[in-house]
């Protein structure tokens, strides 16, 4: 480096106060000559080592190289926090050949100084970022650093306040009022969580000091999170929303008398993926193990309920203001990637990408920044009594500039996995100052052959991570260190080391048990699993039952309680541990929970009043309590007391069942006291304040007595009903009528709501105040005046509950009924819903019927009629007062819902059609037509018809003329509902007249289609294109296209019979097109058109699925060697069928375990290496549309019909090794033979336990005779010898091995040939290869379908397609045999024709 280069400043400050002085001295009289001799050594120690920098800084001015260099901060910017006019200095060292140009800036502004080092003198508007940039012509570089500059002012007035208030924090008095309640929130959302607050005394300059903590960890500001409190509130805001925020968050207050805290979840569920079925983002991304280039980046995986197994992550880096890096090539398929060639001292953050079979994720939240550099050297610090410690770095202590290095030490792997190995070394102790980096050597096993590992790269930091070692192999690793003095020796070999996963994913956890503990939460817990594995923690799933559908519960792995579900559901629930090489299984589910708040004893009831007394009794009412305890209340509890007296005795011995109870035997003119305790299932409650005391003297009063059990329902913004139950003691007449009072809550200023009494016992109030609160009370009226007034009720605000529902009214689809439907939001178990008339319960009648399943109560009007009309309500009891009232006038009960009005259009051959849509339609409802006042009924020129699952309907009309113009009605009867719709078609358009005439014109005189192009399905799931055609004759010519190329088939159509047919076997999605039939002659020609595409390819497959369901067989078990297999036979398969499998009631998605596929014959499902997890009901349904085949199995340890108890990995391991019968070898799969020789069939089975054997001739089973000799040897040598064969004996042969865990089928063709006759050519195309066999027996046949084949308009007709398979002889009565073992026959025909008869899709031209 030149002398103009920037010089290296170190500067040494030490800064005492004046009261510090005698401190120090005190220290240094007490040391004494210690102190002075240590102090000396340090001095003598500093000298050398300047002796040594200024030696070498004499060194390197002599040394000189014209290679050039990019510029390099080998010290960079410090920033500084000062006091005002405090200097300071910033400085730093570059290096770079040539010299780099040093200019240094403060924010954007360029501050012309050209050196490495810059003075302040600091004001507080010198605070800002300050940037010395070095420049040459190599490159440029830049180094940041901040200067914060405080008033000394400001910080006394600060210090100063809090002292003249004369009040601390902790002497403030807070008290919470509002709270957050668990949250939800999504990725990328801002939220806030906030807590109101009163705070006595309340000093705008002295707010609360408030700490809050997620998990328990203390949050601090940061770009995520944002704190303030003021206002009476104290905030936590998320600018940005990320799963790393989930957790429990708690607000800390300090208090006059301690504390005051407050706890609730936050849950954060994953943004939408950029690609469907793309798994969530990664978290909780940590950054460890820094040095000068190399760190470790760890994460935890995302929860993956519905979507693809995860197959790895990528790792990015972000240094500075450049672009995102992808730091590995491949995904990685552990938690954690090592990741080097770092640049000393730059900075980095880091975020992970989890990547599927669907997609790559959104990338996490990227970690907090690091720098990468050396880890600082060993520090030894002497500590003195007092204020100071003498701190010694082990580099300053080496006396003499090292040039000879130590070799490295304690080689060892500090991460092995099956994705890499981290190999980690203790530096040399002796290493000096130059610049030093590493070589590594392997050497297989135990060998001393030794090979260079980091070729091309420099290593700089004691890690270093291997990807590419060989599984297989175990591997001893050396370190050499190296400066620019040479290497030293290498160090001692490390131990084997070898790449393997010592841990993998944990075992799933044991049993799960869930249980209530609020109306919208359930705690669960379960058994950790045996294989705990270094846990990161738990994803838990719920599922509500029936659904089949798995919600993930949390985001971030932990324990906690399940929030957010829907009261009144029931859910099961599932568990999956978590470590960094992934998930574990799911747990097995937990038994079905219903959603409702954990049992407890009752509170208790209030509100006890007198409602009459004779002198001798009482009776007495009260208030329901305000907690339930989760359950129905069954019995109270009343005990009774003199006034003045403290003992309380029982009223009865027997619990009172309602909220009314009469006392008897009391003593007239005594005053009595009363409480009241609640019970239910789990216990009795708290009793009641005791009542005022009541005088036991006989009411005698005109005027009624007090109206009781004020109750609330239909709760709206605006508007409420108020009940109550009239008054036991009625006065001197009978009631006639109720006022009602109402006041704000709080105040005493009753007023009357009703001007005139009303007579029955509720009442609809409306004009209130949306949020207000209101107290009632109500009094009776007789001939006498107005009786005693109730007690106040309860406080009611006049807000509607969140997500309230009203009543629906509307036409059952199959009956035509009318009904009224409601749908609760929440419920409990024990809720029940109760439906009133005018508010009086409904009781069982012949006039209406109730049903309710689930959450959902429906009214059905068996025979309305007017008496019927009125007001209906329902309420639901054990909720926060759900109801809903209708009301149901005469207009509403005669109301079928149009979908839409009467409409018309032009169709071919001059017909017109009219059609109407109803929204709903039962299959009772009646119509009819009314043209120009006059019904028109189905019949010669009119076609009438209806579709009662569409609600469409229709007329049409084959010849319409002039006198067809008028008033088209159509009314509709669906029970007691009714409407009608009409169209004037007076001043008709003339062209449509014009083009009607002229289309039947040509309709009436050439050929022409009687019936357009239609499908259906035959039996053996073959598709048919029919159309009917007419007035044609010998001439007539027609033709079939798809896509506009000519289908020619093997058999032409024949035009006068009237009907043709075009058969599409095989259908699937490949045969989606538009299809054209042409019928032509000299008198013109027809054309009709039929598109196979969006719900007519539905339609078809729906219909194939109802033949095939319907066909389809049990499930049957195969036995397999990758594990065993699932498979339903039926006449034809698609993958375009609607079919789903299931395990336990759970769908089963295809997977590596689970694999699920079929051919043309049966769908099948795989289960890989099988374990007992996967024992029990399995089951498929084939859905068509309107209705399910389901076909089932039960893997649980039995299989129904053969009386084999199945052990899962026995059978697995049976297939793969030796235990199911098969043939071991010996046979051909061709055999040539002469006339009248001797045929010898041998091969060698084997099976345990010993299998049985069958011999086949063309699917009919061969008995041993004179001819035929079957021997079966030491259970291991099975043979068939034809005597004298002959040309009959001609055929397929084959032989059937089994045992109780499965077999084999292997075919032989045998072909005799005629003295003299040329050797026949062996047919090997239809031989099959020896494959394992189902257990039970294939479908029958079906008969195959000839298909058509393509042709090209100029092209001539090619061959018709000819059966593959032959004939059997005529001497064979039954085309399928009856084995001993009830395996199939591998030659059993498909039930649908061969793969190689194409659909009707024409060749390209």
């Amino acid at each position: 480096m030149s002398d103009s280069a920037p010089t290296i400043q170190t500067t040494c400050v030490l800064c005492r106060e004046p009261e510090g002085m005698q401190e120090y001295q005190r220290m240094a009289a007490h040391f004494g000559r210690d102190l002075s001799t240590m102090q000396q050594e340090l001095h003598r120690m500093r000298v050398a080592t300047h002796e040594q920098v200024r030696e070498r800084m004499s060194v390197r001015r002599e040394y000189h190289t014209d290679t050039p260099k990019a510029p390099d901060f080998l010290v960079g910017l410090r920033s500084h926090t000062v006091w005002e006019k405090t200097p300071v200095k910033l400085f730093c060292t570059v290096a770079g050949s040539p010299t780099p140009i040093v200019k240094w800036f403060e924010l954007d502004s360029v501050i012309l100084s050209q050196t490495s080092c810059h003075d302040l003198k600091c004001s507080v508007a010198d605070s800002g970022v300050y940037s010395a940039v070095a420049t040459n012509p190599e490159g440029k570089v830049t180094s940041k650093a901040t200067v914060c500059v405080r008033s000394k002012f400001i910080s006394f007035l600060s210090y100063l306040l809090p002292l003249l208030s004369g009040i601390h924090r902790s002497k403030l008095e807070v008290t919470l009022l509002d709270r957050f309640g668990v949250t939800f929130g999504t990725e990328g959302e801002s939220l806030t969580l906030v807590a109101t607050m009163v705070v006595v005394p309340d000093l705008p300059n002295l707010p609360p000091e408030a700490l809050w903590y997620r998990d328990d960890t203390l949050l601090k500001p940061s770009r995520w999170v944002e704190m303030s409190v003021g206002g009476g509130a104290a905030k936590l805001t998320f600018p940005h929303l990320n799963k790393d925020d989930e957790g429990l968050y708690t607000l800390r207050i300090w208090t006059k008398d301690g504390t005051t805290e407050h706890s609730a979840y936050l849950f954060v569920k994953d943004a939408a993926p950029s690609v469907v079925g793309a798994p969530g983002s990664p978290m909780d991304v940590t950054v460890s193990d820094v040095n000068k280039d190399y760190v470790l980046v760890s994460w935890k995986p995302p929860n993956t309920t519905n979507e693809p197994l995860i197959t790895g992550y990528f790792v990015d880096r972000l240094s500075g203001t450049k672009d995102w890096v992808q730091c590995n090539g491949s995904p990685v398929k552990v938690c954690k990637l090592p990741v080097d060639g770092l640049t000393e001292g730059a900075s980095y953050h880091f975020r992970v990408r989890a990547v599927n079979s669907a997609g790559i994720s959104l990338p996490s939240r990227m970690s907090s920044g690091v720098t990468a550099a050396e880890v600082e050297s060993d520090v030894e610090v002497i500590k003195i009594e007092g204020k100071y410690d003498i701190v010694v770095r082990q580099e300053e202590l080496q006396g003499v500039y090292v040039t000879l290095l130590e070799p490295p030490t304690e080689v060892h792997a500090t991460e092995i996995n099956r994705a890499y190995v981290v190999l980690s070394w203790k530096p040399p102790s002796l290493r000096g100052r130059a610049p030093l980096w590493y070589l590594i050597e392997k050497s297989e096993g135990n060998s001393n052959l030794w090979q260079r590992v980091n070729t091309g790269v420099q290593i700089r930091s004691p890690r270093y991570a291997i990807f590419d070692l060989d599984v297989k192999k175990a591997c001893r690793f050396r370190i050499i260190a190296v400066n620019k003095y040479g290497p030293s020796e290498p160090s001692e070999p490390s131990d084997l080391i070898q790449k393997v996963d010592p841990h993998g994913v944990p075992s799933a956890p044991g049993q799960v048990i869930a249980s209530r503990n609020t109306k919208t939460s359930a705690f669960v817990q379960w058994d950790p699993p045996k294989n705990l594995s270094n846990l990161m923690g738990y994803y838990v799933d719920c599922c509500v039952v029936g659904s089949k559908v798995w919600t993930p519960c949390n985001h971030r792995p932990y324990k906690f309680v399940v929030h957010g579900l829907i009261p009144g559901e029931t859910y099961i629930f599932r568990v999956q541990a978590v470590n960094a090489y992934g998930l574990s299984e799911e747990s097995q589910e937990s038994a079905p929970l219903f959603i409702d708040a954990a049992l407890t004893a009752p509170s208790a009831p209030y509100g006890i009043t007198l409602l009459s007394c004779d002198g001798s009794s009482m009776t007495l009412a009260w208030k329901r309590p305000k907690n339930t305890g989760g359950t129905r209340i069954t019995s109270y509890y009343v005990d009774k007391r003199e006034a003045g007296s403290l003992n309380w005795k029982e009223v009865s011995h027997s619990p009172a069942t309602s909220r009314v109870y009469k006392v008897e035997n009391l003593t007239a003119g005594v005053f009595y006291e009363f409480k009241v305790q609640a019970g239910n299932l789990a216990g009795v409650g708290l009793p009641s304040e005791p009542s005022k005391a009541f005088a036991c003297e006989e009411w005698t009063m005109p005027e009624p007595g007090p109206t009781y059990d004020l109750s609330f329902w239909e709760v709206r913004d605006h508007s409420l009903l108020l009940q109550w139950r009239a008054p036991v003691y009625s006065g001197a007449s009978p009631v006639t009528g109720y006022f009602v009072e109402m006041a704000k809550k709080g105040s005493s200023d009753f007023v009357t709501v009703n001007a005139e009494p009303v007579t029955h016992c509720y009442l609809k109030i409306t004009g209130l105040e949306t949020g207000a609160w209101y107290v009632f009370k109500v009094r009776a009226v007789n001939v006498a005046g107005k009786g005693k007034a109730s007690d106040v009720s309860d406080a009611v605000c006049a807000k509607a509950l969140p997500d309230i529902k009203e009543i629906e009214c509307g036409v059952d689809e199959e009956t035509g009924d009318i009904f009224l439907s409601f749908e609760a939001s929440e419920i409990s178990e024990h809720s029940k819903f109760t439906w009133s008339k005018s508010y009086k319960e409904i009781s069982e009648s012949n006039r209406a019927s109730v049903s309710t399943v689930g959450r959902r109560s429906r009214l059905t009007f068996v025979n309305p009629d007017k008496e019927d009309l009125g007001i209906y309500s329902v309420a639901v009891s054990d909720t926060d007062g759900l109801s809903s009232s209708h009301t149901i006038t005469e207009e509403g009960m005669v109301f079928v819902p149009l979908k839409t009005e009467l409409n018309y259009e032009v169709l071919e051959k001059g017909h017109v059609r009219f059609w109407l849509q109803v929204q709903k339609m039962s299959s009772a409802a009646s119509y009819r037509f009314i043209v120009n006042d006059k019904e028109v009924t189905s019949g010669e020129g009119h076609k009438i018809s209806h579709n009662a699952s569409t609600g469409l309907i229709q007329m049409t009309i084959e010849h319409f003329t002039r006198a067809n113009e008028g008033t088209y009605t159509l009314q509709i009867h669906d029970g007691k509902a009714k409407n009608q719709s009409s169209l004037v078609l007076f001043c008709f358009h003339h062209v449509e007249i014009a083009f009607i005439f002229i289309y039947f014109y040509l309709f009436c005189l050439g050929p022409h289609f009687s019936e357009y192009l239609t499908f259906h399905v035959n039996d053996d799931c073959t598709v048919m294109l029919v159309c009917k055609l007419a007035n044609v004759k010998k001439e007539t010519t027609f033709m079939w296209f798809k896509d506009d190329e000519e289908i020619t088939l093997d058999v032409a159509p024949n035009p006068m019979s009237g009907t043709c047919a075009l058969p599409i076997p095989l259908f699937s999605r490949k045969d989606q097109g538009v299809y054209k039939a042409v019928l032509g002659d000299d008198r013109g020609k027809d054309t009709s058109v039929f598109e196979i595409s969006g719900q007519v390819f539905e339609d078809i497959i729906n219909a194939i699925a109802h033949i095939a369901g319907s066909s389809a067989s049990e499930l049957m078990l195969q036995c397999t060697p990758e594990g065993i297999r699932l498979q339903c036979y039926m006449k034809y398969y698609t993958e375009e069928m609607k079919t789903s499998w299931f395990h336990k009631e759970s769908k089963i998605a295809s997977s590596e375990k689970m694999r699920i596929g079929g051919t043309s014959e049966m769908a099948w499902m795989q289960i890989c290496e099988p374990t007992d997890k996967e024992k029990g009901h399995y089951s498929i349904e084939i859905h068509d549309g309107k209705s399910s085949h389901t076909r089932s199995f039960d893997l649980s340890g039995q299989v129904h019909g053969t009386g084999m108890c199945i052990h899962l990995p026995k059978c697995l391991f049976s297939l793969s090794s030796v235990d199911r019968g098969r043939v071991v070898g010996g046979l051909p799969d061709v055999v040539t033979i002469m006339e009248y020789k001797t045929l010898s069939l041998t091969c060698t089975v084997w099976g345990d336990p010993k299998p049985e054997v069958t011999w086949f001739k063309n699917e009919q089973e061969v008995l041993s005779d004179d001819h035929n000799q079957i021997s079966f040897e030491s259970g291991k040598f099975a043979s068939l010898t034809i005597k004298n064969v002959t040309v009959e004996d001609s055929g397929k042969y084959s032989i059937n091995v089994r045992n109780k865990y499965g077999g084999e089928f292997v075919e032989i063709t045998v072909s005799v040939y005629k003295q003299g006759e040329p050797i026949p050519e062996p047919k090997l195309g239809q031989m099959a290869r020896p494959t394992p066999i189902p257990t039970s027996q294939a479908p029958p046949s079906k008969p195959q379908t000839p298909a058509p084949s393509v042709k090209a308009p100029t092209a001539a007709p090619s061959p018709s397609v000819k059966s593959p398979t032959p004939t059997p002889p005529p001497s064979i009565k039954s085309p399928t045999p009856t084995p001993k073992s009830p395996t199939p026959p591998r030659s059993a025909k498909s039930p649908t024709p061969p793969r190689f008869m194409r659909s009707p899709t024409p060749t390209k031209k």
